[in-house]
Order: structure tokens, then sequence, then C-alpha cells
């Protein structure tokens, strides 16, 4: 079995959203073993109270120990002025051991993300992440074009690149489409096809 770890960080559960939906998408696919892991949080309950930010979900919290295990990975974060949410590059900043013996090299990884607008980050975010993925020695595997017609549309705001799925959060009170629900199950179908690929020709 090929596994793929599905890691995020989510403030007000748009993430979480895509999170889900990236997971049944990568479960669909046969001889794949996925799994949904949030990163710690770093603020204070107290401040999140203040933020309106609703309690965290069961998703179980991963360390960075647990890394190695996994085939690929596919990271999502909300975006803090055109870069990933300081919760996630603090995570990021705890994988140093990895890093040292490089054991997260040469494993495929993929993004993916939400911004408050649609000129908020939807490619700064992942773009200033794939430095994080390229130290490690991680291959970033983008979802291109694949994902059909609805890449293409121009009536309706949606979020979502290239890079990988995303969505667009607005105040907050704006939750993923059906659009961007169906990028980001295709993300993680695709992505759990070429985890498959790697892990079969190692």
């Amino acid at each position: 079995m090929s596994k793929v770890l599905i890691r995020y960080y989510s403030t007000y559960g748009h993430v979480e959203k895509l999170a889900h939906e990236i997971l049944k998408g990568a479960s669909s696919v046969e001889g794949v073993e996925a799994k949904l892991w949030q990163v710690p949080e770093t603020l204070p309950a107290e401040v999140l109270g203040k933020l309106g930010a609703p309690p965290k979900s069961d998703v179980p919290v991963i360390t960075a120990s647990e890394l190695p295990e996994a085939d690929g990975f596919i990271f999502g974060f909300p975006t803090r002025f055109g870069m990933m949410a300081a919760q996630f590059k603090a995570f990021f900043d705890s994988t140093g051991g990895l890093w040292r013996t490089q054991q997260l090299a040469g494993k495929p990884a993929g993004i993916f993300f939400s911004t408050g607008s649609q000129g908020g980050g939807q490619e700064t975010t992942a773009l200033t992440a794939i430095t994080q993925l390229v130290h490690h020695g991680m291959i970033f595997v983008p979802v291109g074009y694949t994902g059909g017609a609805g890449m293409f549309e121009l009536e309706k705001v949606r979020g979502g690149s290239p890079y990988g799925a995303g969505t667009l959060a607005g105040d907050g009170s704006r939750q993923p489409s059906e659009l961007e629900l169906q990028l980001a199950f295709h993300q993680g179908q695709y992505f759990a096809g070429i985890a498959k690929k790697f892990k079969a020709s190692a």
C-alpha cells in the first residue's frame, strides 16, 4: 500500500473542508491508504476565541516524527500575507532533524490553500511554500490543468490554480464552492495515483 498523508492547518474550517475532499479523492485510488492530520495550533485559546475561530475538530494532531512513514504528502494551509500561515511554518521548522538526515527526500508532495480574496495569494502561497519542499528534497507535484473544464471557469468566483486546490474565504462566511471541492477531490485522486507510481518504482 502507498501511504499518503494529508496534513493541514485550518483556523476557520475552510482548509479543513478541502482536506476532507482531498482525502476522499486519494482514498478512491486502489492500493492507496490516505490519512488526515492537523498540525499543532500555536495560538492560545483566548486569542482564538477573540478571533471567532470555531473549536478544532477531532482529526489527530501530527508530529514531525510521524512523517517518514508516508510515501507522499499533501499540505494545506490558509494564507497570511501571501504565504503559509505561521502555524504551518512552525511545524516545518520542527522538521530540522528530518532535514538533517534527508528522510523526506525523493517523496512527492502537493499543496492546497485558502485565501481571503482572488488576489490574496492563490499562487504566491504555493510558490513561497515550495522552498520548504526543496530544502527537504521533496518532489513538488502540481495539479496542472488536469482538473478539467472547471479550471477555466470565468463566470464564477473560484479558488484553485495549477499549483493546487484552493478556496476563497472572504470575510470567513463564504464556504468552499462545489467547483472548488471538485478540484480538491481531483487533486487527491491525481496525487494518490502519482504517489502510487513512485512507490511501485522504488
